[in-house]
């Protein structure tokens, strides 16, 4: 999908300015996953609701995308070639740029602990993999709102 050059002048002095939480149809997603089943689904949920959605196949072109697109929200996997998720989001909170872009693991890591693990490497929230797509955007929007009431 093709996006205009991002706004320069937009904020991202917080999570809850970053994301409109209400207004599906502002979200620009970037999900990144190894799964191409992964990433159709998340894309006709998400689209079909309204958001925009740009795809990537690991982290490392995960991040080039989301230089590119600067998205409101990003969905990220944690194990891929290349570059996983963990490595990833270290990547962006290191990058001031996207120090406060919500990060949502989207992961089959799913063992006790791993939700705790997760949210202490610098993730906004978890899902696990796999989800149901009559509640993928009410997760999504849970994650979120979670996220900003911490931060």
């Amino acid at each position: 999908m093709t996006m205009p050059p991002p706004d320069s002048t937009a904020s991202q002095s917080s999570r809850t300015d970053a994301l409109k939480v209400a207004e599906i149809s502002s979200w620009v997603v970037a999900a990144i996953d190894d799964e191409m089943d992964n990433l159709t689904l998340v894309t006709k949920v998400l689209t079909f609701n309204g958001a925009t959605v740009h795809t990537a196949f690991n982290g490392a072109l995960g991040l080039e995308l989301v230089r590119q697109v600067r998205p409101t929200l990003i969905l990220l996997d944690l194990s891929m070639p290349v570059m996983d998720g963990w490595a990833m989001v270290a990547a962006l909170r290191a990058d001031p740029n996207f120090q406060k872009t919500p990060v949502i693991a989207l992961t089959a890591h799913a063992m006790v602990g791993d939700k705790e693990r997760i949210l202490a490497g610098g993730f906004d929230g978890y899902i696990s993999k796999p989800f149901r797509i009559s509640t993928f955007l009410g997760e999504i929007i849970r994650c979120l709102t979670q996220s900003a009431q911490q931060a």
